[in-house]
């Protein structure tokens, strides 16, 4: 499957979420695989490509991780903007 259409499924998986639960990752590769009916490795890789891009970013509260979509300050303080 193309990895464009793997990024936004990813990107609109967290746009539902965002305010109102924070996701962990393998929550995320989950959803994605199942409702594109592809192999969780191929949206673990894409995930994580996003991830190194700055694109998304890892946020650890409460002793847990979870992936979002990082803000402008995130993004200038990272040196990505």
């Amino acid at each position: 499957m193309d990895a464009e259409v793997v990024k936004s499924k990813i990107f609109e998986i967290l746009e539902k979420a965002k305010g109102k639960k924070k996701l962990k990752e393998k929550d995320i590769i989950k959803m994605a695989s199942e409702e594109l009916g592809i192999e969780k490795d191929e949206v673990k890789t894409v995930l994580r490509g996003l991830i190194d891009e700055g694109k998304l970013c890892y946020s650890y509260s409460g002793g847990a991780s979870s992936v979002e979509i990082p803000t402008e300050e995130y993004l200038k303080e990272k040196g990505f903007l």
